[in-house]
């Protein structure tokens, strides 16, 4: 396969993954049910379809990576569970798109903790970006004082902040995390299973949420997983901001949600500040390797 012919496989896989992703909280929605017992349903068929997918992968080929490599796969796992629950928990008490605008966030988590314990210092155009994503939450945060979001947003945060932790945790351990975020979602299905044991099983369309555990979230990982073996990483994190764009749109034709005017200037922020980061990345990527093919021709 030739290199343009590798990066628009890649383009497409990567696109299909971030498109497939933006539908997860509006079937969320369409199940109308409480909060445990989505996040039970959820993580079960996610955790079933991964484990279906590995023994497949495993009876097929010796290659097959662990679930979860050792303590440092424990301690991702744990933080892909964490996230998941508060992610769930911030469905239910903020609006979709101060959900998704604040998930955005996880990438400049990422680079924050790559800085602090990675030791790879941003470079000035990333703080800049840092600075302009902390004005929009604040925005978004701070329209929510006075609406009942807040604690739904404070939420969405520990999520997108679980989740740079165990992209964090997964670049400093160099292992193949592939099954872990699928196997990670453990931790939630048993504190679920617990909670519904106490409240009852209260849905009325779970099979909107056996569509998205069972389908949508393994294929949408996939194609995301599998797509910088071909094309860079800011061309996969741009498609990331597909759900951030789309999930809100998908909502506001189904329940007819409209964002406040605060909440859209934040998330404005938020997406044309990673917009632009995401673009500045590529540039740079595509320049040094135009650097490297000059000063070491094949």
């Amino acid at each position: 396969m030739s290199s343009h012919d590798a990066h628009t496989k890649g383009l497409l896989l990567t696109a299909f993954g971030g498109l497939t992703l933006t539908v997860d909280i509006p079937l969320i929605r369409l199940a109308h049910g409480e909060a445990w017992t989505i996040l039970l349903l959820r993580t079960g068929c996610t955790v079933l379809a991964g484990l279906v997918i590995w023994t497949v992968w495993r009876s097929l080929s010796d290659r097959a990576p662990q679930l979860v490599p050792g303590r440092l796969g424990l301690a991702v796992a744990t933080l892909y569970g964490l996230g998941s629950i508060a992610f769930i928990t911030a469905v239910y008490n903020t609006s979709t798109a101060d959900l998704v605008f604040i998930l955005a966030f996880t990438t400049m988590f990422s680079a924050l903790l790559s800085w602090l314990f990675l030791k790879e210092r941003p470079r000035p155009l990333t703080l800049v970006a840092l600075a302009l994503m902390i004005v929009g939450i604040a925005i978004i945060v701070g329209d929510s004082i006075g609406n009942g979001y807040l604690f739904g947003d404070i939420m969405a945060l520990c999520s997108a902040l679980c989740v740079a932790c165990a992209i964090t945790i997964s670049r400093a351990s160099g292992k193949d995390m592939g099954f872990t975020a699928l196997i990670g979602v453990v931790l939630p299905f048993a504190v679920a299973a617990f909670m519904v044991s106490k409240t009852g099983f209260q849905v009325e369309a779970p099979w909107w949420i056996i569509l998205n555990g069972a389908v949508i979230m393994p294929i949408a990982f996939f194609c995301l997983a599998n797509g910088p073996k071909y094309i860079s990483g800011p061309e996969v994190a741009m498609f990331y901001l597909l759900e951030t764009v789309l999930a809100p749109v998908w909502v506001w034709m189904i329940f007819a949600e409209t964002p406040s005017r605060n909440s859209l200037i934040g998330g404005a922020i938020l997406i044309v500040t990673l917009i632009a980061h995401s673009l500045w990345q590529l540039h740079e990527g595509r320049k040094r390797r135009a650097d490297l093919a000059v000063h070491h021709p094949v």
